[in-house]
């Protein structure tokens, strides 16, 4: 005879299984997923992204790569280019993000077989740029607004013999360009004699440029042969210069190690 009190057996089979379900739930909770008690809780979720750190000592001169960054002769800009390969909210164990864009988009380096095949052929990649050149005192100068960097522009700058590392800001900077979805061909650049006498007439190693070429539209191979012909001066291009100060400052470069390749993305910073 069933009194009120008991229950029928297949209810409590169901309890049963309700309970060794939640307990395989609770025991297979991914770590990285807050703790229910914890969700209530007031926790800082406010992300803080900088421009300068250490009080403003520390300047980040690297453009943040985004889908409406300029990219080289595209009026559509990068485009995407990074995608969630395996997310936590459909079962992975980890985020794990997968990236795809050209070498030389955004804040990057070129090597010397960017425009020379036998550099190129040879293995004169981003991996064999010389650290001690990216790294190291710089001058940030202000380059006259109304014309590309000609001989006669390079010879009113006053660059002094010994400056090693030289960073060019121009009317690019004024314009805000590298922040322009479409590409701009009237960028500044260095036309071939304002390279040429870079090279003949100053201890410059290391150029530095405020749009995503270092030579102007209308010279746009001719001032990278002279520059990267002798292997010895590095181009670093697409600089965020906006509101810095001319001056000098100790400038930090890292490239990726890309072996094989001619350019690469780069992290550049300045520190007072």
């Amino acid at each position: 005879m069933i009194t009120t009190a008991a229950k029928p057996v297949h209810v409590l089979l169901l309890h049963f299984l309700l309970g060794v379900v939640s307990s395989a739930a609770a025991a297979s909770a991914h770590p990285g997923y807050p703790e229910a008690e914890q969700c209530g809780a007031v926790v800082d979720m406010v992300v803080n992204r900088m421009e300068e750190y250490d009080s403003g000592r520390i300047l980040d001169i690297t453009h943040f790569y985004r889908e409406d960054m300029p990219s080289w002769e595209s009026d559509e800009g990068l485009g995407s280019f990074l995608w969630l390969a395996a997310s936590m909210k459909n079962g992975s164990k980890a985020n794990n993000s997968v990236m795809k864009l050209p070498a030389h988009s955004g804040t990057h380096v070129d090597a010397p077989g960017h425009v020379f095949q036998h550099y190129f052929e040879a293995g004169f990649d981003v991996d064999t740029l010389d650290l001690h050149v990216l790294n190291g005192p710089a001058l940030l100068v202000d380059v006259p607004r109304d014309e590309n960097i000609t001989a006669e522009v390079m010879k009113s700058l006053h660059i002094p013999k010994g400056v090693r590392r030289v960073l060019f800001r121009t009317l690019n900077t004024d314009r805000r360009l590298m922040w322009k979805k479409e590409f701009d061909f009237s960028y500044v650049g260095f036309m071939k004699d304002g390279a040429q006498w870079l090279v003949d007439n100053t201890d410059v190693k290391l150029v530095g440029v405020d749009y995503l070429s270092v030579a102007a539209w209308d010279d746009l191979i001719p001032s990278h042969l002279v520059f990267l012909e002798s292997r010895e001066i590095i181009l670093v291009e697409a600089l965020k210069l906006d509101d810095v100060e001319a001056g000098i400052y100790n400038l930090h470069c890292l490239p990726l190690r890309l072996r094989g390749a001619e350019g690469s993305p780069i992290r550049c910073i300045l520190i007072k």
